[in-house]
């Protein structure tokens, strides 16, 4: 009985991991660590992943989102107009191109909805 801890190992399949995947939209390996810790079922997983989010966002609570862009948009009738100011947590953030896209088509959206 060499190594023997009196642990029980739980053989995760990779359906399972899907599965929980698909229900929660959660990391393989989040889903994988939660299925785990909750001994394979998935009702329990689920609450795992949902309190493990609720504790990342209160870790976040306290942040501030001081950098971002302002977009100005005028409408195709030159009626009405849209200033957009997105806030994010990094400058770093600020100047990527998907940040900027975003900034982009919101303004938009926003002008053409008005």
């Amino acid at each position: 009985m060499a190594g023997w801890r009196g642990e029980i190992t739980l053989e995760i399949t990779a359906e399972l991991v899907k599965t929980l995947r698909d229900r929660t939209d959660a990391g393989m390996m989040d889903c994988k660590k939660a299925l785990k810790e909750t001994a394979g079922d998935l009702d329990a997983a689920v609450a795992y992943l949902r309190q493990k989010g609720l504790a990342v966002a209160s870790k976040r609570a306290g942040r501030t989102a001081a950098e971002g862009c302002v977009w100005a948009h005028v409408s195709q009738d030159h009626r009405s107009g849209v200033l957009l100011e997105v806030n994010c947590e990094s400058d770093f953030v600020a100047k990527t191109d998907s940040f900027q896209e975003l900034g982009s088509r919101l303004a938009e959206q926003l002008a053409g909805a008005a």
